[in-house]
């Protein structure tokens, strides 16, 4: 989870919008507002800095060239951020060879404030609550597919079960995480 409050979301939200329209000095901003954070991604599952550093940068260039993409309506900006940048490094982890980390992804930032903390707290744990809703097999799937990078056929054939059962667990507990973090 991402600790971001309101105001937060919609400054990164305008940022994108004015970096999708070319503006050099609001994508210069949302990178000092953004990149402590998708460090922290890279470093986690890459273990190794100047990988992170290469996977950081390849990951602003993408959103330089796709801010326009971003959806608020189908994501938070920090969700689609760490996401585009999860990407990245599940790529660079696969071009390798290597398998992705299956720890949970820290996000919060080297020296979070007490009060940064208490909400990341809090949110970890509404988080965690969410998932305990979940069924044993789907919560072991969305961890694997967001935290590991597993694709939908590496965890179907984990789980044994078919691809479109396996894409139906991961869409349908999704679902349910989205309802239960917002109530």
């Amino acid at each position: 989870m991402t600790t971001a409050t309101a105001p937060d979301r919609n400054h990164v939200a305008r940022l994108l919008g004015a970096v999708a329209s070319g503006d050099e000095p609001a994508f210069a901003e949302l990178y000092r507002h953004t990149s402590a954070k998708l460090y922290g991604v890279c470093l986690h599952m890459l273990h190794n800095r100047a990988e992170a550093d290469e996977v950081l940068q390849e990951a602003y260039v993408t959103v330089w060239r796709r801010a326009g993409t971003f959806d608020a309506e189908r994501a938070s900006p920090m969700t689609w951020l760490i996401a585009l940048t999860r990407n990245k490094a599940i790529d660079r982890l696969r071009q390798y060879h290597e398998t992705p980390t299956d720890e949970a992804i820290e996000l919060e930032s080297d020296d979070p404030t007490p009060p940064t903390s208490a909400e990341s707290s809090q949110e970890r744990l509404r988080l965690q609550h969410c998932m305990d809703q979940l069924e044993l097999p789907q919560r072991t799937a969305v961890r694997e597919a967001f935290f590991s990078g597993a694709t939908y056929i590496e965890l179907a054939a984990r789980s044994q079960v078919p691809l479109g059962t396996m894409k139906s667990w991961i869409r349908r507990s999704l679902i349910r995480l989205r309802t239960c973090l917002e109530q």
